[in-house]
């Protein structure tokens, strides 16, 4: 197993990619540390991580085999995260890797020059923001050991723009920038740093709250329709699994990604290569 002995975080893990990616990483072997907000954000058009969802993650990890320890959490809460990151290593000792997944999409219709502050806000302090809190509290564990894997996880939004995602599209190009600078500064230190960016990930159907089926529902559209002009714009013709994204991280988790830093992997279907 890749990751035996390894200690994760995963933020926004009640649900979707983060759910997957605590379900990979306990496959392999980690300890997990499981965050999310479990509750609702104003200005996010949709129902986030639930406090019962975040247990049945956790529940499916522990029947993996894995030791698992969760958090209600707001990465836009530092001392919060600080006491959560206490906690973690109480328990299991330190960080080997972080998964800064946490993140929210709220498309507004409109052009960027008619956001309001707070919609504006909400994108950057949750997408960009949170990574770097999360990152500056578990980045000196790591330092000090001179081993570590962080992963932001961004998307296609931050390599291309979107029309009428102005702030989802700024946050996730701003976490980019942030992954590759973050990297040089801990490249000598030998902790690694590197950005995931999936392209449009199909809905689970079982999951209340579910990110398309809810961007659809605010931009007054039919899921199928919104899901096809996703899928018209991907040459492989197929939305992104959880689980194509969760592989990804645990590839760059692991020592088979030992000299990997900075780097930006699309996980998008052939998206982003027109």
């Amino acid at each position: 197993m890749r990751l035996q002995g390894k200690t994760v975080i995963v933020t926004g893990a009640a649900r979707g990619v983060g759910r997957a990616c605590a379900l990979a990483f306990s496959r392999e072997g980690a300890d997990l540390a499981l965050l999310d907000v479990c509750g609702d954000i104003p200005g996010v058009p949709y129902p986030l991580g639930t406090a019962s969802q975040l247990d049945h993650t956790a529940r499916l990890c522990r029947e993996q085999g894995a030791a698992v320890l969760t958090a209600a959490a707001d990465v836009r809460d530092l001392p919060a995260l600080r006491a959560v990151v206490d906690r973690v290593c109480d328990r299991f000792g330190t960080v080997d890797v972080l998964v800064n997944n946490a993140g929210v999409a709220a498309p507004s219709g409109k052009p960027a020059h008619e956001f309001t502050e707070d919609e504006w806000q909400v994108m950057l302090d949750i997408n960009l923001s949170g990574a770097w809190r999360m990152t500056s509290v578990v980045g000196p564990l790591m330092v000090a050991r001179r081993t570590g894997s962080v992963i932001n996880v961004a998307s296609t939004a931050g390599l291309v723009g979107y029309r009428h995602f102005a702030g989802y599209a700024a946050s996730k190009h701003g976490l980019i920038g942030l992954t590759k600078a973050t990297a040089l500064d801990y490249a000598p230190l030998k902790v690694r740093v590197n950005a995931l960016c999936p392209g449009s990930i199909r809905d689970d159907s079982r999951v209340e709250g579910r990110m398309l089926s809810e961007i659809a529902r605010s931009l007054g559209l039919p899921v199928a329709e919104h899901e096809e002009t996703f899928l018209q714009s991907q040459p492989m013709n197929s939305l992104i699994e959880p689980e194509d994204v969760a592989r990804a991280a645990v590839w760059l988790a692991s020592d088979e990604s030992a000299r990997v830093t900075g780097s930006v992997l699309t996980v998008d279907g052939g998206f982003t290569i027109r």
